[in-house]
């Protein structure tokens, strides 16, 4: 059986019909009305999973399943939001190692630039990771599909993508399914509800799709900047010949040369229009339409060893924690309140000693005064000018065309 057969048998399953596997190829299918009107199906229906050899027949009245077609988005409108959102206890096999020199694991893990920390405990523990699936979309001349993972600890409201790459192999090695008990998810602590994940997940995402379609980016870019010169190298030609017939009529006289003149500018006015309009449907061909939509999220629950880090600035004194997972024998980057939050460099802020990235603490682009994004998100508390967000916007500006 394959793994799409697989699939679709246990999909049917769980959903109420009757399923028989007639041989290594074909279902036999029972459907209630539910099934039926999500996949198209008769009450009585015959599935086909693989295209026969030669000398095999199919059954008559087999219906051609695959991954071509629209088999995909009958599966999806039958599945709805099963599955979209799942909770599960990763179990370590074997007993889990401990940091022999915690002092060393948090002096690879952190840095502060501008305070000071001091290591208080350990303690073992859960943490509740939030692995979330995107899908992404991006549409110019040509269109590119894929995925990608976000991860945070929302124990600690460290970013973890880092170590999903390690993580998400370690889950496929361990089949089988553990939903976590109530004292694990106590251990855990409460999870973030949807404004937190949003205003969380919202910069990540803008950088990770930026990172993801940035081969795309660059090879429509060039085929544009080739259209693009192929257009102007054509109009300019134009633009030249009618410049140099022009010219030579600047010095006749008479109504006939006067007329020819007229026509001349005329042709070199439509040129330009031309031009313009070429520009435009490059612009109108080639722009970039990206769209990103919520696959899946699962609430991972891992064991830790939790460290509690006193962060010093100044004269004020904050608790942090951050955890090693023994399982990746790895330690998360720390907490992140500005910023995306991937990198290891903190700083920290003097009123409430927030940490961020050097960005979080920049200066403001129109008094020049450093100041926190976390404490002030809007404005510039000195001069109030808004904490403006980086964009990037591209446009197709079009180069003279003379003579």
């Amino acid at each position: 059986m394959s793994d799409l057969q697989a699939f679709v048998t246990d999909l049917l399953e769980r959903n109420g019909a009757v399923v028989e596997s007639t041989d290594a190829r074909e279902l036999a299918v029972l459907s209630p009305p539910l099934v039926q009107k999500s996949l198209g199906l008769a009450e009585f229906a015959r599935l086909g999973f693989e295209t026969p050899g030669f000398g095999a027949e199919r059954s008559p009245d087999t219906i051609p399943v695959g991954l071509e077609g629209d088999w995909m988005e009958r599966f999806a409108t039958l599945l709805d939001d099963k599955g979209r959102w799942s909770r599960r206890e990763l179990l370590a096999t074997n007993e889990l190692p401990t940091p022999g020199d915690p002092q060393q694991v948090l002096d690879r893990a952190l840095d502060l630039p501008n305070a000071i920390w001091r290591f208080l405990g350990i303690t073992q523990t859960h943490a509740r990771c939030l692995v979330l699936t995107f899908r992404y979309t991006a549409v110019s001349d040509e269109k590119r599909e894929g995925l990608f993972w976000l991860g945070f600890n929302t124990s600690t409201g460290a970013v973890i993508n880092d170590l999903l790459a390690r993580l998400r192999p370690l889950l496929a090695q361990m089949p089988a399914w553990r939903s976590p008990d109530e004292a694990t998810v106590l251990a855990a602590g409460p999870g973030w509800n949807t404004a937190a994940i949003e205003s969380r997940a919202r910069p990540l995402i803008d950088r990770q799709v930026r990172e993801e379609i940035e081969p795309f980016l660059r090879a429509m870019q060039r085929r544009l900047a080739r259209d693009r010169d192929r257009v102007h190298a054509y109009h300019n030609g134009l633009h030249h010949a009618s410049s140099r017939r022009l010219a030579a009529l600047s010095h006749a006289k008479g109504e006939r040369a006067e007329a020819d003149r007229r026509r001349e500018a005329m042709r070199i006015e439509a040129i330009a229009r031309e031009y313009r309009a070429k520009l435009d449907d490059l612009r109108h061909n080639y722009a970039l339409h990206v769209t990103v939509e919520w696959v899946q999220a699962l609430e991972l629950y891992v064991p830790v060893q939790r460290f509690d880090v006193l962060i010093r600035r100044r004269k004020g004194e904050r608790v942090i924690q951050l955890d090693w997972h023994p399982l990746l024998k790895a330690a998360e980057a720390p907490l992140c309140e500005a910023g995306h939050g991937r990198d290891r460099v903190r700083l920290v802020c003097d009123e409430k000693l927030h940490l961020t990235e050097p960005s979080g603490l920049g200066p403001c682009a129109a008094c020049g005064r450093p100041f926190c994004r976390v404490c002030y998100p809007a404005t510039c508390p000195r001069c109030g000018s808004a904490a403006l967000s980086c964009t990037v916007t591209e446009g197709l500006k079009p180069r003279r065309i003379a003579s």
